[in-house]
């Protein structure tokens, strides 16, 4: 209801209240009739029932009229100008919208009746409700003050009234005119209700509109502008922390204050002791002067002071970090602030809660190492955890305001006046004098500990000194706390109640010292005589600053105070025990949480059980002991082969894995101890209850082992000085070699238990109740906890372990995440664990006595915004043992030890840095030598790591240029490192160190400061170290964001850990590396270089095709403007720029596929010549065969001219006198009968034929032209050749099988010799050389005999070249020039005879006068046709198609088919590179079972590969749908071409016309010159209408052709094609036809220029005939475990003598037989000849071969298994 409604009569105004007064109605007095018919009653009584913001609804009288009424209402707003009107049926109540709020409206009311009479108006006034603000916001909320703004309503405002209100108390009432507003002095953390309520112009006030808002706490405040507000419920992890981000690789200045804590932790983490200087550059610049250049003076700027407000204390930073940390950051902030000598938080409060913490957790971690006076003379040393520690406590705190710096005392107090360091926060600091939002109430704890040497140390004893921030009058349980845990507090002061209950109230155990300043002008001599006397203190117990006393007096005399306190005090407290006085006070204890209460305990199980570490090792951790030793000696031995001895070589290696398999079994026998069982369940347990455990676990551990290790020292001290006791230093030096127990033991247990259980079966319980364990261990890495990599008790690497860990983590993180590695190597005790852990922030074991042994890896996350920058989403850091450690020095094999490490991380590496000391120059050169052999290794295997020498403690500032000698030197000797590691790995073209890699003396040099700050333990970390370390850790960075390769992915990493480990296990580490990453990408090369080969010779199989079928057209319909040898020397042009253009081509391929990131294509770096040579080869090998071919073509054409002339003439001769005989019986007059026309035309050919000459056709003697061609083939080999030749005449060669035999009685008796022992001798090895040459010979001669063409002497010049290239193949088999001339012979022989009879048959086919009488019956239908005037269109159509098109277009598709099938069997997996096809073919051997195939695969490789791919085209040529297709393309291109050529071609006379035709269709189809000829005889058919019916014969001839396609048996389709897909495929599969000639498995190099021959799988030599020569039993030993053997070989190659396997290379230098990976890869192989071996012997005529127990074990899925992993099949 409206307040103030205004109602009007139309004579005079009167204004009343609305609630209380009505209109009259305006009749004439006493109306109490009906009213008269041209009255209109008015509308009586009006009330305003309610008045809204937009709406106005009013109340009318009902009348009891019987006549009907409308109601007009008017209204208007006199201030707005805003009228309006409805018109609506008589009523009661009537509601007018669309108002505008706060605004007053006049309503003038009229009665009209229906014959348009008006009553009297009635005019109203009434107001709006004025709208109150609508979507009131908090924009800002700080601690004390709260920012509102709202939406502007409707209607004019006067202004906005604010009340704030608390707990229903009005606080502040406030007014504005605008839409904003900051409400101040409230008070922080307090809930306010805020109300704003409109006042308009006309005194109206709307309803207002409420919110509530929180001021922000302190804490809140400061969160929020640090930015942490999300990590005060989400607590900050480490991961989080030590992700490598923008910030870590950028020196990007603060620049506003939520970069602080984030600078703060980086610093922090990098142990800089400038890590609390933290301030913004804009409040930095603020205080410079705005423009540089005035230089004005402006004294009111000199005493302008920086207002506080804009800069944050370090305290409060540091107290916000902590409050918005986990226990685990919390605990690793505390430990690197105490290397820092920073104060860490003993009780970190919450200014919100009121509540405290005790930080006991986040100061477990923190060991201290100092000398006490006790043990100065023995020069022994304390080590322990601070928190376990009895010292006495000192504690500073504050009452009231002071006017000293208590913190800054504390740090004179605690820095001697050589080595000050702010150990606390003082005013006096940057920052320092800042406002503190938070941290009063905090209490920090730091501790002297003294160095042993009297005239440094301050304190001759430990001592803890804590200082509370704050007055203590409000950090009361703060106070008390200390008071109960000192020996003494100092209470600074600058006045004191004389009261002082604070301090006279206390019950304490603490001595309590008034430190009083007597030149503050509050300071009262009288309270404090009142408060000493309440406190019963002495003269000792007050220290005051007088005006005499300056700060170093004053500091000297409380030093002494506490020097006293701290000697004479029994009062000493581990800071363990404080817990309980915490809990009694109410004040937490961060240990206090149920996951770190039950980690402890069971952390606490275990640790408690230890009593002797060796025994407890023994008892509860047996796996990892001799048994993993021995494991390890053997795995070696399998590979190195050192004591095989003369003992068969398989027979010894499957010994060897029986005896690892009894150790397997020993290992199962094993019950999983106590310790394991409650380790494994501890570490099930949820996320951050197992961080928990693991930590308490190792703190555990490190605390029993430094108690071991203290003990030991001592005992080795004392025995060391009596020199009989060698023995027993002995057994204390292998004791301190084994005290040292970890948690890396457990997990190296866990591993060993898991890979024990995988000799048990799948099935097996227990093998399945362990299978999770690699992902606990995945998971574990995932969270930043460093793993085992490689266990430097055994020097070994559980390989199954670790893979199935990190094949876990890849299935944890994204899809195809990339890592980057970090490793460091030198020598033990340089720092390289502590250089890492200050670069990256991480945890690698430092403490003493607990120098790091094998190789840790720990993961550190990359963050989003610099993933692509550095094309990684990890960091792999990689720790490693010190090389030359001293614990191995010992050892025969120490270098060797050194040598696998290093050679695995640097392979590991994409950077590795090198840890060097200048100063001793032998041990930098062993060290160097290793490394340099590490990398020299990687380079041959094709890895590229980078790396960084880093030279420890130079801290000179002008270190690097007065090194520049130095860098020199080393460089110098980097050179002769590389000689000698060369000369060992037989890598001799390896001169200088920077052909291994690259590298720069200026930029791989880097020089690091001593690590400490001044003496320790008192020293902090130099900052200087830092900072070096930091410029370190950028570099590698942008290292990595730079780097040309891609990084690996986890898996990648994997194989890359197996390969490099399996090759390092060997001797010779480049010649036994195998790495499937490298044979995949090799394959994926192959595929894609076999796919740019493919190309190029498809183009070129359409080329020739093209370019053959021109010359077999070129001249036979019309004259052509050049001569023939002009159009072949164009074509042979055209050929070169096309073959030149492809060869570009495939190099340029080549090029880019070498420029790409993806894939490890810097692997196969090394092949990519061998590419490249093979392109050009190719090009080489295309441009003779298509020069042979085109010249071929163009010859035999040629020769075909004359004939063509003289069928030509006879043509002609037989048209004119068929056409004179045509008249001739048109000119008689009596009509012929058909017999006697027939009669008439038969006179006339009988006769023309007998009157034609038909000269004899010569025939070439084509055994004449070979022999000539052989001649002069052999005319370079010497003078006995030409005798050689005349012994035996052409014609007579090749009659009978070739047979190679030995001349001389000595070398025939060793030839039958070597028969009886099956040993291949020279003769035999030339036998099989030439029984492969003439069979491919065999095949070319059959191959040009099927096209029926006429004999071209490139025939034989093809198979010469062929027999030449293939000795030049088998260079290395001798052989004499008797050999090369009988087989030459031999094969030109059966040529010579073949192509004589090929040519003959071709001259007889082409006789002219054969193949006139074959067209007579021809001639005899178009006589006849003309004779009687019949229309030969359609005939001619129909014969042109059928003799001419249809013969052209099958030709045509038989030449396109063959490349279209090749090019669909290289899509398919097995024909993809010659590896595949190898495993694809020996897969299908081992799905038949068959011995038979497998004996014809052995012995008759090339005959039964040709069948298998004969097969496999077969199969899939059979399935009908691709070749149909392909047949189909062809087909429709050829009736197109047709078509178009109808269509195209010139309508003049007919002859001109099927020119025409014939010309377009030159390029493509090939017709027949004879059937044209006969075409064109007596054709009177018009060009016009003969184009149509020849148009509809072709569309007729497309079906036709298609159903005979799909007729035509596919073997058929197969032997008419005229590129053999069976022959290219062969070609592409066979490569270069090598054996391997120990095992005659096939070489699988792609290309065909390779330098090296390698297979991926080599046989027992027995299944290649080899047999033991006494026992005639078959070979077992498999070449690839002879290369490491001591065994020898003899052969033909050797003359007969025996050589060593090892040395083999000597022998076979262009093969590559590298030793197995693992002892499965030959399974396949051990399991054919196991389960066939009686076979084989009978099929060899030989015994039985010893099969080794292992091989008859080996079941058909691991031999598949083997196949799979050989090949690299995914």
């Amino acid at each position: 209801m409206a307040e103030n409604v205004i109602m009007e009569s139309s004579e005079e105004e009167d204004f009343y209240d609305a609630s209380e007064s009505f209109l009259e109605p305006r009749g004439e007095e006493g109306t109490d009739t009906p009213p008269q018919s041209d009255y209109v009653p008015p509308p009586g009584e009006i009330t305003v029932l309610s008045a809204g913001q937009e709406t106005v609804s009013l109340g009318l009288p009902v009348t009891d009229f019987c006549v009907g009424y409308t109601l007009q209402i008017n209204y208007y707003c006199d201030t707005l100008l805003m009228r309006g009107s409805i018109v609506i049926e008589d009523c009661s109540i009537v509601e007018v919208e669309g108002l505008i709020p706060g605004t007053e409206y006049t309503f003038s009311i009229v009665r009209i009746a229906d014959n348009g009479n008006r009553s009297k108006e009635a005019l109203l006034r009434v107001f709006t409700e004025p709208s109150p603000p609508v979507q009131i916001t908090v924009d800002e909320a700080n601690t004390e003050s709260l920012s509102l703004c709202w939406d502007i309503p409707a209607g004019e405002v006067e202004h906005y009234i604010v009340t704030c209100c608390s707990e229903g108390e009005i606080v502040q009432e406030l007014t504005t005119d605008t839409n904003n507003l900051t409400i101040s002095d409230l008070k922080p953390g307090v809930c306010y209700s805020l109300q704003v309520s409109v006042k308009l112009r006309n005194g109206r006030i709307s309803k207002p509109t409420v919110i509530s808002a929180h001021t922000k706490t302190r804490l809140e405040s400061l969160l929020g502008d640090l930015v942490l507000e999300r990590h005060y419920a989400e607590k900050l992890s480490l991961s989080t922390i030590l992700q490598i981000d923008k910030r870590t690789i950028s020196d990007e200045p603060v620049k506003c204050n939520s970069d602080l804590p984030w600078y703060f932790l980086k610093k922090l983490m990098m142990v800089n002791v400038t890590a609390r200087n933290v301030k913004c550059t804009s409040v930095c610049e603020s205080t410079s002067d705005a423009a540089p250049g005035n230089t004005e003076l402006d004294f009111d700027d000199l005493f302008d002071t920086l207002h506080l407000g804009d800069t944050l204390n370090p305290l409060d930073i540091i107290t916000a970090l902590f409050l918005c940390s986990d226990g685990f950051v919390q605990q690793e902030m505390a430990l690197k602030m105490s290397m820092c000598q920073f104060s860490v938080p003993l009780l970190l409060p919450n200014c919100d809660t009121k509540q405290c913490t005790l930080m006991l957790w986040a100061m477990r971690d923190i060991v201290k190492k100092y000398r006490p006076q006790s043990l100065l003379e023995s020069k022994g040393f304390t080590e322990d955890r601070v928190v376990v520690s009895e010292l006495p406590l000192i504690s500073f705190v504050r009452l009231g305001e002071c006017s000293m710096s208590k913190s800054e005392i504390l740090n004179k107090l605690l820095s001697n006046s050589q080595q000050y360091h702010d150990t606390f926060v003082h005013h006096n600091m940057e920052c320092g004098d800042s406002p503190r939002r938070i941290s009063n109430g905090l209490t920090e704890i730091t501790w002297y500990l003294p160095c042993g040497n009297k005239n440094m140390d301050i304190f001759s004893e430990p001592v803890a000194v804590a200082n509370l921030r704050g007055d203590i009058a409000s950090c009361e349980t703060q106070f008390y706390f200390l008071c109960q845990t000192s020996a003494a507090v100092f209470v600074f002061f600058d006045t004191l109640d004389s009261e002082c209950e604070l301090l006279t109230n206390l019950h304490h155990k603490a001595q309590i010292f008034l430190v009083g300043n007597h030149q503050s002008t509050r300071f009262s001599k009288d309270a404090l005589k009142n408060v000493a006397t309440k406190l019963s203190l002495t003269k000792d117990n007050i220290i005051i600053k007088t005006n005499q006393k300056n700060d170093a007096d004053f500091v000297k005399n409380l030093r002494e105070t506490v020097s006293n306190v701290v000697e004479n005090s029994k009062m000493k407290m581990r800071i363990e025990q404080m817990a309980d006085i915490a809990h009694e006070l109410g004040i937490w204890v961060d240990e206090d949480s149920s996951e770190c209460q039950t980690a402890k305990e069971n952390a606490d199980a275990i640790a408690a059980e230890i009593q002797d570490i060796l025994k407890y090792k023994d008892a509860q951790l047996p796996l990892q002991g001799q048994i993993w030793k021995d494991l390890t000696c053997l795995e070696k031995e399998e590979f190195r082969l050192r004591n095989v001895g003369s003992e068969n070589v398989e027979k010894y290696k499957s010994d060897l894995q029986i005896q690892k398999d009894d150790l397997r079994k020993q290992q199962n026998s094993y019950d999983i101890s106590n310790a394991m069982t409650c380790f494994i369940k501890a570490i099930s347990s949820p996320g951050i209850e197992r961080c928990y455990f693991l930590k308490w676990l190792r703190m555990n551990l490190d605390n029993v082992s430094r108690e071991k290790l203290s003990d030991l020292r001592e005992q080795y001290k004392k025995k060391c000085k009596d020199s009989e006791n060698k023995e027993e230093i002995k057994d204390i030096d292998r004791q301190l070699s084994n005290s040292s127990l970890g948690t890396e033991h457990f997990f190296r247990e866990m591993g060993q238990i898991y890979e024990a259980s995988l000799s048990l079966p799948e099935e097996d319980r227990s093998r399945q109740q362990l299978q999770h364990l690699p992902k606990l261990c995945a998971g574990l890495l995932l969270d930043g906890f460093p793993l085992e990599l490689v266990d430097g008790d055994a020097s070994n690497i559980p390989l199954r372990w670790v893979s199935d860990i990190l094949s876990q983590l890849n299935d944890l993180v994204p899809p195809e995440s990339k890592i980057r590695v970090v490793t460091v190597l030198g020598v033990q005790s340089t720092g390289k664990s502590t250089l890492l852990n200050t670069m990256f922030g991480v945890q690698f074991a430092v403490s003493s006595g607990r120098c790091t042994r094998g190789a840790f890896m720990l993961l550190i996350r990359i963050n989003e915004d610099v993933k692509k920058e550095l094309n990684c989403d990890f960091l792999m850091i990689i720790d490693t043992e010190g090389l030359k450690s001293p614990e191995l020095a010992q050892l025969d094999n120490s270098h060797e030890h050194d040598n696998e490490l290093a050679t695995l991380v640097v392979g590991l590496s994409d950077i590795t840095i090198i840890n060097i000391a200048m100063e001793n120059s032998t041990e930098m050169k062993d060290i160097l030598q290793i490394v340099v052999h590490a990398f020299l290794r990687m380079k041959e295997v094709g890895k590229k790591p980078k790396c960084q020498f880093v030279h420890q403690n130079v801290s000179d500032v002008s270190a690097h240029d007065k090194n520049l000698r130095d860098r020199e030197l080393l460089l110098q000797q980097l050179n002769e490192m590389t000689q000698a590691a060369a000369k060992m790995e037989q890598k001799e073209e390896n001169k200088n160190f920077t052909d291994v890699m690259e590298y720069s003396p200026d930029t791989g040099n880097w020089y690091i400061p001593g690590l400490w700050n001044g003496n320790p333990p008192m020293a902090p970390v130099n900052a200087g170290y830092s900072e070096a370390v930091y410029e370190l850790k950028k570099n590698i960075i942008q290292t990595f964001g730079g780097c040309d390769s891609s990084a690996n992915n986890i898996l990648d990493f994997t194989e890359w850990t197996k390969s490099l480990w399996n090759a390092v296990k060997h001797e010779n580490f480049i010649f036994s590396f195998r790495n499937s990453l490298v044979a995949d990408a090799y394959m994926r090369l192959c595929t894609e270089f076999n796919k740019w080969e493919w190309e190029f010779k498809k183009k070129m199989y359409a080329w020739v095709t093209e370019a053959e079928t021109k010359i077999s057209n070129f001249g036979k319909i019309k004259s052509e403007a050049s001569d023939m040898t002009e159009f072949l020397n164009d074509l042979k042009s055209e050929a070169c720029t096309v073959l030149t253009e492809w060869e570009t081509k495939i190099l340029e391929n080549l090029k880019k596929y070498f420029k790409q990131t993806e894939g490890h294509v810097y692997l196969v770096e090394g092949y990519r010549e061998d590419f490249a040579n093979s392109a050009k080869s190719l090009r080489r090998e295309m441009e003779r065969s298509v020069a042979n071919q085109l010249t071929a073509a163009a010859d035999i054409r040629q020769g075909m001219t004359e004939v063509d002339r003289i069928k030509e003439n006879h043509t002609k001769k037989l048209e004119g006198r068929v056409c004179a005989l045509i008249e001739e019986c048109r000119g008689k007059k009596v009509k012929m009968t058909d017999k006697e026309v027939d009669e008439e035309f038969d006179k006339m050919w009988n006769k023309t034929v007998k009157e034609l000459s038909f000269s004899k056709q010569n025939i070439t003697d084509v055994i004449a032209s070979v022999y000539c061609h052989l001649r002069k083939n052999l005319s370079q080999k010497g003078s006995c050749v030409s005798e050689l030749l005349d012994q035996t005449r052409l014609q007579d060669c090749g009659l009978v099988p070739f047979k190679y035999t030995a001349e001389g009685f000595y070398n025939q008796f060793k030839h039958k010799l070597s028969r009886l022992f099956n040993i291949e001798d020279h003769v035999m090895a030339l036998q099989n050389i030439a029984d492969r040459i003439i069979m491919e010979c065999t095949d070319i001669i059959t191959e040009k005999m099927n096209r029926k063409n006429n004999y071209h002497d490139t025939y034989i010049q093809e198979i010469l070249h062929k027999i030449d290239e293939r000795l030049q193949d088998n260079k290395y088999v001798k052989r004499d020039i008797e050999f090369e001339v009988s087989l030459k012979q031999h094969i030109c022989g059966i040529a010579a005879r073949q192509f004589q009879k090929m040519h003959e048959d071709f001259i007889q086919k082409n006789d002219p006068q054969r193949c006139l009488n074959q067209n007579k019956e021809k001639y005899h239908a178009d006589f006849k046709d003309v004779f009687h005037k019949r229309d030969q269109c359609q005939k001619k159509a129909e014969e042109f198609t059928k003799r001419c098109l249809r013969p052209a277009v099958e030709d045509f598709v038989n030449r396109s088919l063959g490349p279209d099938i090749i090019g669909e069997m290289l899509l398919s997996f097995e024909f993809s590179t010659r590896m595949y096809f190898q495993y694809s073919v020996l897969l299908d051997l081992l799905s038949k079972r068959n011995f038979k195939d497998y004996l014809s695969f052995i012995c008759s490789y090339e005959d039964y590969v040709t069948k298998w791919i004969f097969d496999r085209i077969l199969e899939h040529s059979s399935k009908g749908s691709t070749i149909s297709k392909s047949e189909d393309r062809h087909l429709q291109s050829s009736i197109k071409s047709i078509n178009d050529a109808i269509k195209g071609a010139k309508s003049g006379n007919m002859r001109e016309f099927i020119e025409d035709v014939c010309h377009k269709l030159s390029g493509e189809l090939d017709m027949s010159k004879d059937a044209l000829d006969a075409f064109m005889i007596l054709n009177n058919a018009t060009p016009e209408q003969f184009a149509h019916c020849l148009t509809v014969c072709v569309k007729d001839m497309e079906p036709a052709l298609r159903k005979k396609f799909t007729e035509t048996d596919i073997q058929v389709k197969l032997q008419n094609l005229y590129v053999k897909p069976e022959k290219e495929l062969f070609t592409k599969v066979i490569g270069c036809g090598k054996l391997c000639p120990f095992c005659k498995a096939p070489c699988e190099a792609g290309g065909k220029e390779h330098k090296e021959h390698f297979t991926s799988l080599h046989r027992p030599e027995g299944l290649g005939r080899f047999r033991w020569r006494w026992s005639g039993k078959l070979v077992t030993d498999i070449c690839t475990s002879l290369v490491v053997s001591d065994a020898s070989f003899c052969c033909n190659e050797t003359n007969g003598e025996y050589h060593p396997y090892k040395n083999y290379i000597k022998i076979f230098p262009d093969w590559k037989i590298p030793p197995d990976a693992s002892l499965q890869a030959s399974d396949y192989w051990k399991y054919v000849l196991a389960k066939f071996n009686n076979k084989f012997a009978k099929a060899y005529e030989a015994e039985p071969a010893d099969i080794p127990a292992t091989w008859n074990k080996i079941t058909h899925k691991q031999a598949e298994d083997s196949l799979k992993v050989s090949f690299n099949v995914k």
